[in-house]
């Protein structure tokens, strides 16, 4: 606001007036962002097993250039069992992906020159179409039942979120957007929003639940454990505060008197939000004017949970947030199944929490423990054995002897574990020493250390959720994970602590979803069990065919994959002396083997001449190849070959196509492949 004291003339805004403040920066991006595309996120290292689409399971060993009469390709080399060897040339590498499926020990090579595995292959498409022709019927049956169409926002939705006291990201209120739309159509909504931890999920659930609630719908909100469901409760009550909604949480932080009460209350329709965890979804909860439910953190729910929830009522709208999103949720997701939006910007003024990953030494834990405290701050040590629990906070009172340490687990009685939270929350104790119980819902902005102790014997999305209690707000966050000194570590374990080491970036969470599946394996990720089909072909390959019936399912065109095979007398590869570094040399040729247009090639051309100065003659013949096969998708061309100055097409479409398709395309893949082997026009 100002003032001219001149003309005494005041102007005061909303904020001032309501005592809210916004923040904003002045450094936000305006950049809007194409659909986010969601890719395995994997890179290929020497000793990996690998699936070879016509092929199979293989292990890659490394690109070898050969030369064959005097012309030079690099080729990648696959070893199979029986230590056959496949060279694939690397205009082909988008036929090879990573293999993800079964743990490494006990991943089976396939055979060359056999029929074993085009066998698998027929097997798992023919089960993957009864398996989607089934589902796409359950989720047809959904999309036919009309749901409750909600209002467009009133007044008092504007109003209340102005008061949210952050500034939001462009893909937050794009979610909230998309939601938005939702319910406001007569389809029931089915909806995901998947976004890294304190990404600010939260907040566009709570933009829907206003929005059911001025509608008079009462709302379910579902989540994993009572903390979560506390601090749910709190979040929900302060930001509802000054608006008619009442706002309930069924947990053990109540006595049965008063559980007893919210459940007659909300039969009855007094209860606007119910927030607990699967408690809310039993028998004896009956909520009249149901119309929206949100499941938080929805891998921590069995399928049984699920499904009982959506049985609750099957016009009800379903609003699902997740952090990590299980593979089945997710890929159910883009294959067009469920709707699916994704926050992956950071909200400002945020920093990654640096992760060290070390063996259990008192000095490490008493420095690191003296730092935070030092700055005013709070410590997480998180110990998973309650037995011993009492011993580790015992030392670290000894180690620190000035910290105010306090334990919590999920075995104290639910008063108690309530009063050590809320004590944490309020600053009475600055090391909280506890179980995984604070794994989700501990959301403690005063809190940015965290030593995890035994990290070796916790998954990896575990951790990760773990380390998410930190560094959420402008603080910079530390995790410290711990392993017994001089303990040999597996190779799980150890491939676990280097994951979620490496994965210390924003956004990481869809990461740290697919390296868990490398690690742990994969299941059938329609289904409830843990190892299906997708431990035969591996997952990329069990999610393309998946994709596929689904289309066909669906009725919609499915476009023939035509593997187009390039045989011409033209030196086409990356030099040893241009990209010395062969994980660099391989992230280049994904991306000349992902061209699809002339924009793509030129952009790739720009990228090079970028990051490694003048592209050599041969680079520039590799990004025309990739270019000339995306031209022969196009034309149905299946194989160019060259012998001696003339160049075969198959099979020979060209008059047919160029009646059909126009002459464009002919004509420039003519004139391409006539500059590139010097040849004449014929």
């Amino acid at each position: 606001g100002f003032e001219y004291k001149s003309i005494k003339f005041v102007v005061i805004t909303d904020n001032e007036m309501i005592g809210v403040h916004k923040r904003t920066s002045t450094s936000k991006s305006k950049k809007q962002k194409k659909g986010k595309k969601i890719e395995s996120f994997l890179d290929l290292n020497i000793g990996d097993y690998v699936v070879h689409e016509n092929s199979g399971v293989g292990r890659y060993t490394g690109i070898e250039q050969i030369t064959v009469n005097n012309i030079k390709k690099d080729y990648m080399k696959l070893v199979y069992q029986g230590g056959d060897n496949l060279y694939v040339p690397i205009d082909q590498m988008d036929k090879v992906q990573k293999y993800i499926g079964v743990e490494e020990d006990k991943v089976k090579l396939n055979k060359l020159g056999t029929n074993e595995w085009t066998r698998a292959k027929a097997k798992v498409k023919k089960e993957i179409e009864d398996m989607t022709k089934e589902l796409i019927e359950l989720y047809a049956k959904r999309e036919k039942v009309k749901g409750y169409k909600f209002s467009k926002d009133t007044p008092w939705q504007g109003e209340f979120e102005s008061l949210f006291p952050h500034q939001e990201t462009d893909d937050q209120l794009r979610a909230i957007e998309e939601t938005k739309k939702d319910m406001e159509s007569d389809k029931v909504m089915d909806r995901l929003i998947c976004g890294d931890v304190g990404y600010g999920k939260t907040e566009v659930a709570i933009r829907a639940v206003f929005k059911a609630c001025m509608d008079q719908k009462q709302v379910a909100v579902l989540v994993p454990t009572t903390i979560l469901a506390q601090q749910h409760y709190n979040t929900f009550k302060e930001r509802f505060e000054g608006y008619p909604i009442r706002v309930e949480v069924l947990s053990r932080f109540k006595t049965p008197k008063q559980q007893k009460q919210i459940i007659e209350d909300a039969k009855k329709g007094l209860v606007d939000v119910l927030i607990g965890t699967h408690r809310i979804i039993s028998k004896d909860i009956n909520m009249p004017n149901l119309g929206l439910v949100v499941i938080d953190e929805e891998q921590r729910f069995g399928v049984k949970h699920k499904e009982s929830l959506k049985k609750i009522k099957s016009t009800v709208d379903v609003l699902t947030l997740s952090a990590t999103p299980i593979p089945r949720t997710l890929h159910m997701s883009l294959s067009g199944i469920r709707d699916m939006s994704v926050i992956e910007e950071p909200p400002q003024e945020r920093h990654p929490v640096i992760t060290y990953v070390t063996e259990a030494k008192e000095s490490i834990i008493q420095d690191e423990i003296e730092r935070e405290l030092g700055r005013g701050g709070q410590v997480f040590f998180v110990y998973n054995r309650v037995e011993r629990i009492e011993e580790m906070a015992s030392m670290i009172q000894r180690l620190v002897p000035d910290a105010k340490v306090a334990i919590a687990h999920g075995r104290m009685t639910s008063k108690d574990l309530e009063n050590i939270i809320l004590g944490f929350l309020n600053k009475e104790f600055n090391v909280l020493v506890c179980t995984t119980i604070i794994e989700t819902g501990m959301d403690i902005s005063n809190a940015n250390t965290m030593i995890v102790y035994d990290a070796d014997k916790m998954g990896l999305a575990q951790l990760y959720q773990l380390r998410g209690r930190v560094g959420r707000s402008t603080r910079q966050g530390y995790a410290y994970l711990m392993y017994e000194k001089d303990k040999s570590l597996s190779e799980i374990a150890e491939k676990r602590l280097k994951a979620i080491r490496e994965f210390t970036e924003f956004g990481s969470g869809f990461k740290i979803a697919m390296r868990d599946l490398e690690i742990r394996g994969a299941g059938n990720i329609l289904g409830s069990q843990q190892h299906g089909h997708m431990a035969v072909i591996g997952y990329d390959l069990y999610v393309k065919m998946l994709n596929e019936a689904i289309k066909k399912v669906k009725g919609e065109v499915v476009s023939e994959d035509i593997d187009v095979e390039i045989d011409l007398s033209v030196n086409a590869y990356i030099p040893d002396n241009y990209i010395t570094d062969e994980l660099i040399k391989i992230e280049m040729y994904k991306k000349i083997a992902s061209i699809e247009s002339k924009e793509d090639m030129y952009e790739v051309q720009e990228e090079l001449e970028d990051r490694f100065s003048d592209i050599p003659k041969s680079v520039e013949t590799l990004l025309k190849i990739a270019y000339i096969k995306t031209l022969c998708k196009k034309l149905k061309i299946e194989k160019v070959r060259q012998i001696k100055d003339e160049i075969l097409l198959n099979p020979l479409t060209r008059y047919k196509t160029k009646e059909k398709i126009g002459y464009n395309i002919v004509n420039e893949l003519e004139e391409l492949l006539e500059n590139m082997c010097n040849l004449k026009s014929n």
